[in-house]
Formats: C-alpha cells, structure tokens, sequence
C-alpha cells in the first residue's frame, strides 16, 4: 500500500484525448496495479509494453516527460550478442523518444554503439492491450466485453476486443519494419545490427481505434514538426513572466505548459480536463474553476469551456444521473461501462455549484474581454440554469441552494470537497441532506450579482431588478444563518435539519471572493484563514487543526488544495487583505519548489517544519485547478480588476516579499495585450505600462504591503 509522502515514479504524457501513463522509464509493467497504459476515452488501449535488448541487459539513466513528450536515456551492463561475441558494459547509448501528435503515440528507440566491434542482437517489445474502462482500471466492478484476439497486419499486429457496448475497439502497433518478426501473443522483435559509432533507430506507432475509425498516421518526423510547431504557437500567443523570483518563474512556466496539455477539444473549442491520470474529462466544477484561473493568460479556454457545457446542460429530470432541467454537469465518460448504462456519467449531474460557477464564468469573460455578444450567444443557457437554482437548486424550501443525492450509484457529496467524510458536525458525524454548503450560497450570490449588471446592459431592466433583489436577500439571510459567534466564522454548511456543522473550514473562504460577507465578517474571516489552526506554513488547509475529524494526511479533512488556496486569493485581494494574501502566495510558490514546480491536486497539511510538504499518494498531476493556481496568483500581485462598462483596467500591485521586480508580457485583457513592469520601492510597487493593445485604459492604485 503507497503511503503518504512516498514517491511514485511515474510519467504522463498527454495530447488531446490520447494520454500515456508509464513508469519512471516509459514501460507499461505487466501485473502493475497503478492503472498504467495509453488511455483514449477512457479506455487503456495498451496495457503492457516492456522491451529488452535479446542477451544485453539495459540499465536506466534518466527520464523526462514534458507535455505531449518523453523522453529516457539507458545504457548496459556486460552482455553477449547474437553472434556470441561479448558486448562491453557501457557500450551503447540508447534513447528512447515518445511522442503523441493526432491521436498516435510515436515511439523511436535510438542505440549508438561506442564500442570497437558491432553488436549483433534484437530488440524485443512484449505488448497487450486489455482494453479496460478507466472505471474498471480505478476498481469498479462490471460486466465487461471479450478479447477478440491478436492478428497480424501488414505493418505489425492489431489487438481487438468487442466491447458490452457493441463497439469494436482495437490497437494497432506499426513498427515500420519489414525485418520484424510478429509472435502470435503480439510480441514484436526486431533485428538489431550496430556497426561502431553509427545510429541506428527503430520507430514504432501504437493506433487506437473504435469501429473501424482510426487517426491518421504521418511519417515521424513530420509528426514531430507538427508538434513543436502547435507548442511554438502556443506559448508565442501565452503570457510570460520574468522575476528576480525563480520559483514563481518556474511555477508560472510550468502552469502555461500543463494547461496546454490537459487542453481537449470536442468541437466546441478548448476546454481543459480535471487532471491525469483518471480524470481526462469534461469535469464542470473543475474545468469551469481552471477557466475561469486561466483567462488572465487564455480567455479561449473559458469561452470552449462554456459551450461545451452548454451543449450538454441539462434537459428533463432524470433520478439515475441526478439530471435536472438547466443543470450543469459533474461529468461525463465515454467509456463501455458509460455507454452500457452501468454507471450514470452520460453526463452525471450530481454537482451542487457547477451550474453557478457556469453563470459566474460567463459574466466573467465579460469582465476580462468586453465581449457581450459571447454574452448574448449564452443568454438562453444562463436562463436555463437561473431557473434551475430557482426551481431545484432548493429542494428543502429554504431559500439556500442545497444537495441530495438521488441516483443510486451518485456522489453522496456533492460540493468540491466530495468524499464521504467532508461534511460534518464538530463531534464528528455524518451531516444529512440535504446539504447547503457556505461557498455555494457564495457563488449563487455573486452569479445573480453579476447576470443583474449583465441584464441591464441587455435592457432586460425586469430581470436585473430581480435577480439584485434575489441576491441581497440571500446576503442578509446568509449572515445571519451561516455565522458561528463562538467561532467568530462562517459554517462548513447547514444540514438538513438547518443546523450549522459548526466545522472551522477553508470553504468560507471562497465568499470572500464572492461578496456575499459583509465587512466585518469578512474581516474576521479573512483574519482567521491565516491563523495557525488553518494555515500550514505552506497554504489554508482544508479543515482547522482544532476540529475533532482534523486529520492532515485525509482528502479533505485538513490537506491543502492549491486551487482552494487560489479562489481565497482572489477575495482576500479584492478586499485589501494584503499582508494575508502575500502569506499564502508565499507558501504556495515555495511548496511548488517541493514538487518540481508542478502544483499537484493536493498535499499534506502538517505544519512548515523542517521538510517538505508531503505529496498525497495518488493525487492527479498535473491537475488542471492546480496549474491554474499560478495564474491566480500572478493576478494576485497585479491586482487585476477590469472594468469594461466603462473600458478601463484597475491596477493594485503589489509585489510579495522576497520578489523585487517582475516583469509580465502578453497579459490578455479587452481585445488585445498588455505589459507591465514591477519594481520594488521601499514598501511600496512602481509599475510602468510598457505596452497596451486592449482598448481600455489603464488605472494603477498605489499599494503598499
């Protein structure tokens, strides 16, 4: 059983729908149980690939994996070849080179022989494909298809398999070859002669298919160019940042290349998935949270997010997939056991804020971009889900947007914090449905908030009435039915029953950023989200150390989540909570140092002591809410506030301690780019507009720390 803070060696690769999950060195290990193998759809087309040199044995260098490519260095121990001849230790530089471009995964070994003498051997790669649903890969039990066997082709060998479904699924693994020799089990070798300091390459292509339709395949190296020339223009139309600060540097370069990679496009535009390695799918509350991170640096993110949501918003009322009319999705799978009808993610809806967080993304496009006719195109979806929150967001009749689960395989929980145990009472039970979280109420507020200045920009005067009324109402009820006066905070939630769960949590966190507090509570909390019982030295913890199911090493009882930490950010700068911002931007920038850079999902809570913050042990990474952390905090510095009713952009920078100039270029805002220079004077932040193609102007507010 992995522990926490033990490492597990992996690497992920990832472009479009097609991700590759291997070990440290690139093999799919067969009789490895942490769900390795090439995944599309959620189905794992390649089960096993391990390779060896034929009386040569290998030794790892090193690895490296990077976006939608791989890459991992051997050499070997004193062997004999074919011919009988030994083969020296150290003789053979071997490269290993992966890639996915199109649907394909391109692998190319490479072998330089540096001894005197060629080396005659082969290279033998032992493959499978078990064609498991990402669900039966995580543990779940169902009725599954059959194998329909191994084949040769004219290019290598094809694995089949008949899905309950009825779909025909099938790998095909094209060496390119014609010297290659196939086995019936699908093992592949290939012949292998090294003259003395001369490379030889073999390249192979693994193809997934379903019922006959199959990517194109191009020649390597074209695929290649394809590739770095679709990154190229990524990162040329990207934000970049420069600071005296390298782990912000690193953190923010690493957040721009892991949201390319966990980018997919089902014909509606970009939109990025939860996280690798189970959760490459459209995901509501995570994609919608990870856009709305990302539209600092790639508003196209938000708007591909919103239309696919759109398209899949809820339409009748349906128990086993908790669908109701105008409700946004959790999820949806495409896997066998979906398309069976086995589990209910064809999209499941059990989720209790997406449908607010999809009317806040909206209004906040507008914010960042001007762009009210994408408003217009979305007016009839945020209708839909308005009258949702009105008419089945309260089930209890008690004016709070609130959950309980209906289907019979759903998520019992159905906030972000969605295991079993997040929810409850001081004394540690179980809090009943249905549920209404704090942060929910919160995003209810500030969607009804902002769709009343929408509508009125509209010239629907009777809605934005309305939905003002509606939102100040709920702000007077909320502050009198959530506050704790012992705590001095904002309960976890009201159960069923309409008790708080007098839980202290990071939740209430997130209403800073949503406006529904009024100042003095938001004072008290903001205050208190960095006090030591919440913060660990390296972000909020989900959960307080003083509470009786406090425990550091859960899911959601006291770990920290960067994208948690991230939507605080967001309220405590909007409020002037300066100094408690910069604490936790802090924290943050130098955990992401413990992890390469790369914010995983989540990590231990422990208090900052003399190590590191402890990884959980199957945490997703990258993860797209995490990777977005970074943009939320370069907002958090600049203290971004657009205006585009009136076309103006509201500075408040402020660069954090240890951080003495900063310089950002590419900034997306209006309809165009802005740069900006930092510089630290004294206590205070000088910052010069270098450069603005927005349309707007731009309004800088001194801030001092």
């Amino acid at each position: 059983m992995i522990e926490w803070g033990e490492t597990v060696l992996t690497r992920v690769i990832k472009e479009g729908d097609l991700f590759f999950y291997s070990d440290d060195y690139g093999d799919l290990l067969a009789g490895d149980d942490r769900g390795l193998g090439m995944f599309t759809r959620d189905t794992r087309h390649l089960s096993r690939l391990e390779w060896r040199l034929e009386g040569i044995p290998t030794v790892p260098l090193d690895g490296e994996a990077d976006g939608a490519t791989s890459r991992f260095r051997f050499t070997n121990k004193e062997g004999t070849g074919e011919d009988g001849n030994t083969v020296g230790e150290d003789w053979l530089d071997i490269t290993r080179k992966r890639w996915i471009y199109g649907g394909v995964v391109y692998e190319t070994f490479s072998f330089v022989n540096r001894g005197d003498r060629p080396v005659q051997t082969r290279l033998t790669l032992s493959l499978d494909a078990d064609f498991a649903d990402m669900f039966v890969v995580r543990g779940w039990k169902g009725r599954v298809g059959k194998r329909e066997g191994v084949a040769r082709t004219e290019q290598g060998v094809r694995f089949s398999y008949r899905g309950v479904d009825g779909a025909l699924r099938t790998t095909d693994v094209e060496t390119g070859c014609k010297h290659a020799e196939v086995e019936e089990d699908g093992t592949v070798r290939f012949p292998l002669h090294l003259e003395s300091n001369v490379c030889r390459s073999v390249h192979i292509r693994y193809i997934p298919g379903t019922d006959g339709e199959r990517p194109e395949v191009l020649e390597e190296q074209q695929s290649l160019l394809k590739l770095e020339e679709s990154e190229r223009e990524w990162f040329v139309g990207s934000p970049e940042v420069d600071s005296d600060w390298d782990d912000f540097n690193r953190m923010f370069a690493r957040g721009m290349k892991d949201l390319r990679m966990l980018l997919t496009d089902l014909g509606d535009g970009p939109f990025p998935v939860a996280g690798l390695p189970l959760y490459a799918v459209p995901f509501g509350r995570d994609s919608l949270i990870a856009a709305l991170q990302a539209l600092p640096v790639r508003p196209e993110v938000a708007r591909g997010t919103l239309r696919i949501l759109a398209r899949y918003q809820g339409k009748k009322e349906d128990a086993w997939r908790d669908e109701e009319p105008g409700k946004i999705l959790h999820e949806i799978r495409f896997g066998e056991l979906a398309r069976s009808g086995q589990i209910p993610f064809t999209p499941y809806y059990g989720t209790i804020d997406a449908t607010p967080l999809f009317l806040i993304l909206i209004a906040e496009v507008y914010r960042w971009t001007g762009d009210l006719d994408f408003v217009r195109e979305m007016v009839p979806h945020a209708l839909e889900a308005l009258g949702w929150i009105d008419r089945y967001g309260d089930p209890a009749g008690t004016g709070y947007v609130s959950y309980a689960m209906k289907s019979s395989k759903g998520i019992r929980n159905q906030g972000w914090k969605d295991s079993e145990d997040s929810v409850v009472h001081r004394d540690g039970r179980l809090a009943d449905a249905p549920i209404a979280l704090s942060e929910v109420q919160g995003y209810v507020y500030m969607a009804k908030k902002r769709w009343a200045e929408l509508f009125l920009l509209l010239g629907d005067t009777e809605q934005s009435v309305r939905l003002d009324r509606e939102a100040e109402q709920l702000r007077e009820r909320f502050a009198r039915d959530f506050w704790m006066e012992d705590e001095q905070f904002v309960a976890l939630a009201l159960d069923g029953e309409g008790r708080q769960t007098g839980t202290v949590t990071s939740n209430p966190g997130h209403c800073l950023m949503t406006g529904i507090l009024p100042p003095e509570q938001a004072e008290r909390v903001a205050r208190r989200l960095v006090e030591p019982d919440l913060f660990s030295g390296w972000g909020v913890r989900t959960k307080s150390s003083t509470c009786v199911s406090y425990d550091p090493d859960s899911y959601h009882n006291g770990s920290v989540w960067p994208h948690d930490n991230a939507l605080i950010l967001i309220g405590l700068k909007r409020l002037g909570y300066h100094r408690e911002a910069e604490r936790i931007m802090r924290g943050l920038i130098e955990a992401s140092r413990h992890f390469e850079h790369r914010l995983p999902e989540l990590f231990s809570g422990h208090e900052r002591g003399d190590g590191g913050p402890l990884p959980y042990p199957v945490a997703c990474s990258p993860q797209a809410w995490a990777a977005g952390t970074a943009f939320t905090i370069l907002q958090t510095i600049l203290g971004v506030e657009p205006d585009p009713v009136n076309r103006r952009t509201h500075l408040h920078p402020a660069l954090p301690e240890g951080m003495n100039r900063l310089s950002v270029r590419r900034l997306r805002l209006g309809t165009g780019l802005l740069d900006l220079t930092l510089v630290r004077d004294g206590n205070a932040t000088r910052t010069w507009v270098e450069t603005n193609t927005t349309g707007w102007d731009v309004v800088i507010h001194p801030c001092t720390r």
